[in-house]
């Protein structure tokens, strides 16, 4: 049955029908003299405020959608037809509660909206602002978290973080905080002002500021829970219900399946643009940012260097003491290499015991050296490695744009072989090790 108002000037409601306790929560005498516009979900309240000036202008309002909080803190969706009475001056409405109708809506165009997201996002950072959009449509979510579970660490971390109270938590056990049940028993967990505080006592959780309601689902997979969807609302704002819990839960296989897609797809790409050994940039991902630095400089006339770098008898390593020695010499290498660089500067591996760097933005072809003598202090200092003690000479050649090439090809052909030049034409130090290599 739809609910007849008449409110007056001010929006304050003069009479309310029985219906209104069915559709808002509030008897007919709660309703006298409550201002309707203050029930309004704040996000509706901008284009219910043009309606109500169409309306009072003589133009009757057919058919308009809007939202409400109903006394238990439930959000329903309204459609109504009013309009102005001159004579009284009051304006006369009709509410029909069309929020099952709604939800059916949202619910479809949700599911659509995951999968169009899933499949066009450009990384997992984009893929959570777009859920959060998308959750929005079917919930209130102002307060809004996507939390990721590390099995083996038994950790949370919090890529995605929304909230208007508390910063962006940093990773932390999953038993400190409020997703640990959810986390423990892969179901939804909702919380009320009823039931909040007990929760929190019995968790022996500490809050920085205590929720209104809270509402955590969590994300499945075949692998068990990756994570959790969260949220929440606090003082003044909105209750969650079941129905909340039951529609956040329907979506949330779909959006795990996206996560783990996306997730999939970072990997992939991590792996076609860094050494696995090292975690520098590769060949191929060296060669991207080489040309746009080679694009750069031509358009700003600019400078740039390439450092070409080979450490001498590291074979010796490898024969001698094993391959195992020689992978976490070249981790080592590939650590301090990185200290000696700015966050501008590249270094990659590009195969074996072979470095590149690039250094952008060099105004003089002197600072390169520099950068070199840098590099060959840091690397003085023995490495001790699985009981070996190990020092390394590095041969390192250098190549100036645009003095020695035009392109990238140019470029790293000249440091190679400046860099071979410098092997074969001075006085190395042997390789030398604990157990002793051979020269």
């Amino acid at each position: 049955m739809d609910a007849v108002f008449a409110v007056d000037v001010d929006g304050r409601v003069l009479f309310a029908s029985a219906a209104c306790e069915r559709i808002f929560g509030y008897t007919p005498q709660e309703m006298l003299g409550r201002v309707m516009f203050d029930m309004v979900v704040p996000q509706d309240r901008d284009r219910t405020r043009q309606s109500v000036k169409y309306v009072m202008a003589g133009e009757p309002q057919l058919h308009f959608e809007n939202r409400y909080i109903r006394k238990d803190g439930q959000i329903a969706y309204i459609m109504w037809s009013a309009r102005w009475s001159p004579t009284d001056q009051v304006r006369i409405g009709v509410a029909r509660d069309v929020t099952e109708r709604k939800r059916a809506e949202s619910m479809r165009a949700v599911l659509y909206s995951i999968s169009e997201a899933a499949s066009t996002a450009e990384d997992l950072s984009t893929l959570f602002q777009n859920i959060h959009q998308i959750i929005g449509t079917l919930l209130p979510a102002d307060n809004f978290a996507v939390a990721l579970y590390d099995q083996e660490s038994d950790e949370l971390s919090f890529p995605y973080h929304v909230d208007e109270h508390e910063p962006t938590p940093a990773p932390c056990k999953a038993a400190a905080t409020l997703c640990a049940a959810v986390i423990e028993d892969g179901q939804p967990l909702l919380l009320t002002p009823e039931t909040m505080q007990e929760h929190v006592d019995e968790r022996r959780l500490a809050l920085t500021t205590m929720p209104l309601c809270w509402l955590g689902v969590p994300l499945k997979s075949q692998k068990g829970t990756i994570g959790v969807l969260v949220c929440k609302s606090y003082p003044g704002g909105i209750c969650y219900g079941e129905q909340d819990r039951e529609l956040l839960q329907f979506v949330s296989t779909q959006i795990a399946t996206a996560i783990e897609r996306q997730q999939m797809q970072a990997r992939l790409q991590y792996m076609a643009q860094y050494d696995q050994l090292t975690t520098l940039p590769n060949r191929a991902l060296l060669y991207d940012r080489l040309q746009v630095a080679l694009l750069k400089a031509r358009r700003e006339r600019g400078c740039l260097s390439l450092l070409f770098l080979d450490l001498d008898k590291f074979k010796l390593v490898n024969d001698t003491l094993g391959h195992h020695v020689g992978d976490q010499l070249l981790q080592e290498v590939a650590r301090r290499l990185k200290q000696c660089l700015r966050e501008s500067d590249t270094v990659a591996r590009v195969g074996g015991d072979e470095f590149v760097i690039l250094l952008q933005l060099i105004p003089l072809p002197q600072q390169a050296a520099l950068v070199a003598e840098k590099i060959r202090q840091a690397l003085q200092p023995a490495f001790n490695i699985d009981k070996h003690v190990l020092n390394i000479v590095p041969s390192i050649g250098i190549a100036h744009y645009p003095e020695h090439g035009e392109d990238e090809a140019q470029l790293l052909k000249h440091a190679d072989q400046a860099m071979y030049q410098e092997k074969h034409s001075r006085d190395r130090k042997p390789l030398t090790a604990e157990l002793g290599l051979p020269e």
